[in-house]
């Protein structure tokens, strides 16, 4: 009786495994699809605003240029149209090139940060990063979004500051993890004029709110009491069970 019972316990303890295992199974397999139409969702959007936005450039592009073979002075708006046009195809590229890198498990980490200040600084933003405690591995989660708030927090630097510098300070404590972007910028954009920028509520904040609640951590981002703008996220050491 005693062999029976414990043979009973072993078998419904493996049909419990088994279930649980059909479970995460069937997690995953949802989680798969999921993003494989996002990223079919992507692709179609990128190749049908890609053209709409390229065959806008060239309209503009050639109103320009019969406008200066006549020897008219190009009016404003088509050097803007053009402008624009230009910055949102380069926008549409590096967004379908986030998701295929993380479609194929290329994600990005603080360990690719200096050549991300690199091309901050190669498009005329200076960028200082400093560090404070040991530098030590972060579990995968942390690190790529702590990368990914630093990549978004410069952006909308070169976006909307204007004229500005910008400071990333990474902080290693035992317990946590923090990343904070300060810039001293003091508009919404190349023309704005003075004054602190409001604090925003941009999808690029959106974003980063959603990475760190994810974590279990803490977002702020706001006007600096100096001027300027900061985000700060304080993360955990270790990733979420």
């Amino acid at each position: 009786m005693v062999v029976t019972a414990r043979m009973w316990k072993l078998h419904v303890r493996e049909v419990e495994q088994r279930a649980e295992e059909a479970e995460r199974t069937k997690d995953q397999a949802a989680q798969r699809m999921a993003m494989e139409e996002r990223l079919r969702i992507a692709r179609e959007l990128h190749d049908s605003l890609t053209h709409s936005i390229s065959v806008i450039c060239v309209q503009a592009g050639v109103a320009a240029h019969l406008a200066r073979k006549r020897g008219e002075e190009v009016a404003p708006a088509l050097l803007a149209i053009q402008e624009a046009g230009a910055e949102a195809a380069r926008e549409l590229r590096t967004t379908l090139s986030v998701l295929r890198s993380d479609e194929n498990g290329d994600s990005s980490g603080l360990g690719k940060l200096d050549s991300l200040v690199a091309r901050a600084e190669g498009a005329g933003l200076p960028v200082t990063v400093t560090v404070t405690g040991t530098e030590r591995r972060l579990p995968p989660e942390v690190d790529q979004a702590a990368y990914r708030i630093v990549q978004e927090a410069l952006t909308n630097v070169g976006r909307h500051a204007g004229r500005a510098s910008a400071s990333v300070h990474l902080c290693y404590t035992p317990g946590s993890f923090s990343v904070q972007v300060d810039d001293d910028g003091a508009g919404t954009g190349a023309s704005a004029g003075p004054g602190p920028r409001p604090a925003g509520t941009g999808l690029g904040l959106i974003g980063m709110r959603e990475r760190v609640a994810e974590l279990g951590g803490r977002l702020h981002a706001g006007p600096r009491d100096a001027g300027g703008f900061q985000v700060r996220a304080e993360l955990p050491a270790r990733a979420p069970s």
